[in-house]
């Protein structure tokens, strides 16, 4: 008998609610098994209306009601100190309780870290969850974290985002083997700070049952040269942030090159199938997965699409059905051992830090 799988979510979150969510829901039903069923939390009467225009997904959906919501611009302690009973807390508990494999939610990103971190604890000795994206390359996507959660990092939190995000990419991308590499100013060993410098002894020298490959630079994430790209929190938001504003820069000026003549409109009438090929691939990524819990949340975009929450809940999927969790622990317990056979030496002559030339 095929095991059922619930997957929970936050139908009130993001900028749009059950408009977007439901409908993103009934993608996922289309293209996931009937084993995958939904849990829904939020507003009832909205959330009964989005499903009347959804044929037969009402009996895939299970319908929670509550009209507590944590609001958008809400700061994380202010969210927390009143998010019991909200459609966010309610998703993520079901996780807890067991009653669902996974939480999906389009909401307030600090809200979400900090219920997931309450309601459902850390692995092993982490402190933070990770926040992953997923950036298109040409050898398919590259895995890259984090991207918002930890803004300060030192070594042994970047040798914990190497162990995660191979695992993630091993999961979600089917990757054998996926290689990882540390994100630098430059890939010769004496470059960048010495926390990153640190990390990239104890990924080569430790042990660690992961295919290292040293530094890599900031044009390197796009191009696929590693499947999991490690950084600390600022600079991977920064990073993150640079690329979809280039995608969106790019869209624009594509868009106007070609509505701006009858000819170029004719033209671009004729590759439209193309060019949304190219406009799916140029997108931010829908869903980031929050790393290192003892359960899986993902966060969607607050303006994400139907799309994006389909994919969420592919995603959550796929995770729940992999051996991700435990690869992960295999690797934490290796990792102690990893840090006392790579304790630093001296540093480099010549070593630049971040801020210096590349």
């Amino acid at each position: 008998m095929t095991q059922t799988l619930v997957i929970s979510i936050d139908a009130m979150g993001g900028d749009h609610g059950p408009p977007v969510v439901v409908p993103g829901v009934a993608r996922a039903a289309q293209a996931l098994p009937p084993n995958v069923r939904f849990l829904l939390h939020g507003d009832e009467p909205a959330v009964r209306a989005e499903l009347a225009r959804c044929k037969g997904l009402a009996e895939r959906v299970e319908v929670r009601h509550t009209d507590k919501v944590v609001a958008m611009d809400e700061k994380p302690a202010q969210a927390l100190r009143r998010a019991k009973g909200t459609s966010m807390w309610n998703a993520v508990e079901a996780v807890r309780e067991g009653e669902a494999i996974a939480a999906v939610s389009c909401g307030n990103t600090g809200a979400l870290m900090a219920i997931s971190k309450l309601i459902l604890r850390m692995r092993a000795d982490l402190d933070r969850p990770a926040l992953v994206a997923g950036i298109p390359t040409p050898r398919g996507v590259t895995t890259f974290l984090d991207v918002g959660a930890n803004v300060d990092c030192d070594a042994e939190r970047l040798v914990e985002f190497a162990i995660m995000g191979e695992a993630y990419h091993r999961a979600v991308h089917k990757a054998a083997k996926p290689t990882v590499g540390v994100l630098n100013v430059g890939s010769e060993d004496m470059k960048g700070h010495e926390e990153v410098r640190e990390a990239h002894r104890v990924l080569r020298e430790g042990g660690l049952d992961l295919a290292y490959k040293g530094f890599v630079e900031g044009d390197d994430i796009t191009k696929g040269v590693v499947d999991v790209v490690v950084t600390d929190g600022f600079t991977g938001n920064v990073a993150l942030k640079a690329m979809e504003g280039v995608a969106r820069f790019v869209n624009g000026e594509l868009k106007g090159a070609l509505t701006g003549s009858p000819l170029a409109s004719a033209g671009a009438l004729l590759a439209q199938g193309s060019l949304r090929k190219f406009r799916d691939r140029m997108s931010p990524p829908g869903a980031a997965p929050l790393l290192g819990l003892n359960g899986i949340v993902l966060k969607c975009h607050g303006g994400a699409a139907a799309k994006d929450v389909a994919e969420a809940l592919r995603v959550a999927r796929d995770l729940a059905q992999s051996d991700f969790a435990a690869e992960i622990e295999r690797n934490m317990t290796r990792l102690p051992a990893a840090l006392a056979e790579t304790s630093p030496g001296p540093a480099a002559d010549g070593a630049v830090s971040a801020q210096g030339p590349a």
